[in-house]
């Protein structure tokens, strides 16, 4: 058991969950607010042994320098990487310090984004974000039914992306470190990324945050009159030869603005950003509260 358990911001875990929270410690303190400043952070943490994260605030080598007594992190958000978390989980281990994140709770609310996102493009239906009547993409309505979709990142959520896209008929390839089995055994077909890029008339980024493929030769084997879509935190792309493809008769798609890059591309009226994270479901959330809880539970029967 933690004799202090702080949750340094808001977690959005659910409220059964903080309760639940109250057995693994002998004093709980979950704050409500975001700190803004490391001496903030480290005011928070004080001589807490366990601390809860979200994706908000980042738990550097100088904030945990000065909190010595930490002896386990729970990020109450995605972990897929030391690389592209919050947490410095390199240093943090090297003090001996447990860092336990999640996965692959929001993955249902984004694949019903890429449907419903791309149900609308291609049939025309409501309007663009300028509020102009929105056209149908190919002038006369179409299907999903047999549009060619590249998949670049075949992880947990691209997996779910391609297998919805493939329930309505489109034509699947894919990207990633290597062939997968079970895709091969779907029918999905893997191909390097600039063929990918050039055969299909529909891209999904599903890539791990800060993970960059698409630069200016990969553009160009894009070409014009495509569909780009990332489902990724971060974008998948460089800036300048993105906004230089964005000038042709292309759409992107993304959920947040952590996705698209900048405020700046907002203005591309073939730019279509809600500015809201589609796995921010109720759902979701209870999936959040109930992994977290799981780390902890495994954590305790550690001591």
């Amino acid at each position: 058991m933690f004799k202090k358990l702080v949750g340094i911001e808001p977690l959005e875990l659910i409220s059964s969950a903080n309760k639940k929270l109250e057995t693994f410690a002998e004093t709980v303190i979950l704050h409500e607010d975001t700190p803004n400043t490391i001496a903030e952070i480290v005011a928070r943490i004080g001589d807490a042994d366990g601390v809860l994260v979200s994706h908000r605030t980042i738990l550097g080598r100088e904030v945990l320098e000065q909190c010595p007594n930490i002896k386990y992190i729970g990020m109450c958000c995605s972990l897929y990487t030391p690389e592209s978390a919050n947490v410095d989980i390199l240093y943090a281990n090297s003090r001996d310090i447990t860092v336990l994140g999640v996965r692959d709770y929001g993955d249902e609310g984004v694949v019903e984004y890429v449907i419903s996102e791309l149900v609308r493009c291609l049939h025309g239906f409501g309007n663009k974000s300028n509020g102009a009547v929105r056209k149908p993409w190919s002038e006369i309505p179409r299907e999903i039914t047999g549009i060619k979709a590249g998949i670049v990142g075949l992880g947990k959520s691209g997996g779910m992306v391609a297998d919805a896209l493939r329930f309505f008929g489109a034509e699947i390839s894919y990207f990633a470190r290597s062939e997968k089995e079970e895709a091969k055994a779907k029918g999905y077909q893997f191909l390097p990324l600039k063929q990918l890029l050039s055969e299909n008339e529909v891209v999904i980024t599903c890539l791990n945050k800060n993970t960059i493929l698409l630069h200016s030769d990969e553009f160009k084997h894009l070409g014009n009159n495509k569909i780009l879509m990332n489902t990724g935190l971060s974008p998948a792309w460089d800036a300048e030869p993105f906004e230089e493809w964005l000038n042709g008769n292309n759409l992107v798609y993304c959920d947040t603005l952590g996705a698209l890059g900048s405020n700046h591309f907002l203005a591309y009226p073939n730019v279509n950003c809600f500015q809201v994270s589609t796995g921010r479901t109720q759902q979701a959330f209870k999936r959040l509260s109930e992994k977290v809880l799981e780390n902890l539970a495994t954590y305790a029967k550690t001591q």
